[in-house]
């Protein structure tokens, strides 16, 4: 099943070289030159991404705002190819995940697609859905009965035996047909319907619990999918509450992802998720820690990385999914702070200009060494 891609744009020079770059990223272009070609086709195609050429910015917002209205795109990632009128900021306010400077060209416009092409695979995967009848019990305030209609990695849908009283989180116990143990899991509800339907996004997910959901999902497809392999950086800074990794393709803001290290005697793993990114140069993550287990997992990596940072510690990130879209987030400026400097720097200045970010990041780094 090929990835398919939505570019609206009318520039020549730009349409050619992102018809050569995702050909050979092996994924399909939609190309339409006006706004209201490209709105039409979002409401009737599913894409995986939505690519939009910003040098007519209210052309441009109307387009990205469409793809977030229409049901079968709300998921799909969204790029903005901005000129310096309209800059990084102008392109993350109009909503998209991640910005592109105008001109492209090949060698950095590939660099940068090969992250959004994992990112478009593993979310294309995250939120396939496979049909399955089993019951469920339900546990709120009370207990409750129901059956699955299908489910993904992210959630299910369900079907309540009766009324339910209005709550949010459950925990949920199911037989998947195959395993030999039960799942139990926590969700929240995203959705609810009169005929006593509902949809469950899960949360709180373990590692044990997510790698259980992903095996017996590949069992049910005929040909499961692979992932692209993990992108490798390295360290620039880090703290207990995120890192700063270098690479030329890092993943967009808000992209959930999965960190890992080898050493000689074990393997270390943490997640985050991508507060600031910088094509060609890097990204800067949050640690998830949501958890005891997963703060046990940043606490062991982040030990390490500080005990061995003269060595240039290689990490591997592979994208996990989209956790955070840019509309549910606050803006710069007025995202909530923490007591972590290095993630305050990320959530605050995601969007001023690369040069000022860097300066800011050495200065706390400076500010640190003297102390």
């Amino acid at each position: 099943m090929s990835l398919k891609s939505l570019l609206f744009s009318s520039d020549e020079k730009t349409v050619r070289v992102l018809r050569r770059v995702l050909s050979d990223l092996e994924i399909g272009v939609e190309l339409c030159s006006e706004a209201e070609g490209a709105i039409r086709k979002l409401t009737r195609q599913r894409f995986e991404a939505i690519i939009v050429d910003c040098s007519n910015p209210e052309e441009a917002g109307s387009v990205l705002r469409s793809a977030k209205a229409a049901p079968v795109n709300k998921r799909a990632l969204s790029i903005a190819l901005v000129e310096a009128p309209v800059g990084l900021r102008g392109g993350f306010e109009m909503g998209a995940h991640f910005v592109l400077h105008k001109p492209l060209s090949s060698e950095r416009t590939r660099a940068s697609f090969r992250a959004v092409r994992a990112l478009m695979k593993r979310e294309r995967r995250r939120q396939l859905r496979v049909a399955v009848q089993v019951p469920v019990e339900c546990n709120g305030s009370d207990q409750y009965k129901a059956k699955t209609i299908d489910l993904c990695e992210g959630g299910m849908a369900i079907q309540f035996s009766g009324k339910i009283k209005r709550e949010n989180t459950f925990r949920f116990s199911l037989e998947l047909p195959g395993l030999d143990q039960r799942l139990e899991i926590s969700g929240e509800m995203a959705w609810e319907d009169r005929s006593d339907r509902a949809g469950v996004r899960f949360k709180d997910v373990t590692e044990a619990q997510r790698s259980t959901l992903r095996q017996w999902l590949n069992s049910q497809l005929p040909e499961p999918e692979r992932d692209d392999p993990p992108v490798s950086c390295s360290l620039t800074d880090v703290s207990l509450g995120g890192c700063y990794l270098k690479t030329n393709s890092p993943f967009p803001m808000g992209t959930k992802v999965a960190l890992s290290m080898k050493t000689t005697d074990l393997e270390i793993r943490a997640g985050g998720i991508v507060r600031v990114a910088h094509p060609e140069f890097g990204m800067g993550v949050e640690f998830i820690q949501a958890t005891s287990e997963q703060g046990d997992q940043v606490h062991q990596m982040v030990e390490h990385l500080r005990a061995n940072q003269d060595q240039a510690p290689e990490l591997m990130v592979a994208p996990d999914g989209l956790e955070t879209l840019p509309a549910d987030t606050e803006s710069a400026g007025q995202a909530s702070r923490t007591d972590d400097a290095l993630v305050d720097l990320f959530r605050q200045k995601s969007q001023v200009p690369i040069e000022i970010f860097l300066q800011q990041m050495e200065e706390q780094r400076q500010a640190l060494e003297s102390h």
